[in-house]
């Protein structure tokens, strides 16, 4: 909800890379941040869900699941129905370990999910590049570890690289990233405060996070 929260207000088309079940995508289209939505996904399983998911919350006219390997071939990308220099806003939740890190699930979907080969997040951005549109923007959600890797394969086609970390709690370390950048753009690179997803004490969520969480707010950065 969170990536989908971070998308810019007024963008017309946004594909959503490794969607899973589309709640990145489809929480931009509820909260009026995007009109026309593509899920990407590449298991035939979770697919089918993202589908699901489009027809029982009324999205059909707006929003669309396809098959896609991001890491595939880019003929096959658009043989699968991805267009090319097309979107407005390109987001994605990549795998969060490289294939030595982490403990891998036995269900081979779901490891799929969390785990993928060293050096592959060049690959989404490869992908991501692509399939902006020239000014659109890519943002990608990931854990700090992964940061110098995430940066390298931003900057090498993108400019105007906005870095957001995010922490657990106010004392805690970031813990996880949001990096925007803007397809053509020369603008210098951005690092803003640390925000914290929680309050010091309790499980509550800080304000601005539990009003996104909600379904009620976008995410301003």
């Amino acid at each position: 909800m969170l990536l989908g929260a971070a998308v810019p207000k007024g963008s017309a088309s946004l594909l959503d890379l490794g969607a899973g079940v589309g709640t990145a995508g489809l929480t931009a289209l509820a909260l009026g941040l995007a009109r026309d939505v593509t899920l990407a996904e590449r298991d035939e399983m979770t697919l089918g869900l993202a589908r699901r998911n489009i027809a029982d919350n009324g999205f059909g006219q707006a929003a669309r699941a396809v098959a896609v390997d991001v890491e595939g071939s880019a003929s096959a990308r658009l043989d699968a129905g991805l267009r090319e220099n097309a979107y407005d806003v390109v987001i994605a939740n990549p795998p969060f370990f490289n294939s030595g890190g982490g403990t891998l699930s036995p269900d081979s979907g779901r490891a799929a999910a969390r785990h993928m080969r060293e050096a592959a997040i060049d690959s989404w951005l490869r992908c991501a590049a692509g399939a902006a549109a020239a000014g659109g923007q890519a943002i990608f959600i990931y854990p700090t570890d992964g940061l110098t890797d995430l940066l390298a394969a931003f900057g090498s086609r993108f400019g105007g690289i906005t870095i957001l970390p995010l922490c657990p709690r106010p004392d805690a370390p970031t813990s996880r990233i949001l990096v925007r950048g803007t397809k053509g753009s020369r603008a210098p690179l951005t690092l803003l405060a640390s925000r914290s997803l929680h309050e010091a004490d309790g499980r509550a969520f800080a304000p601005q996070f539990d009003a996104i969480f909600r379904g009620k707010a976008a995410l301003d950065w």
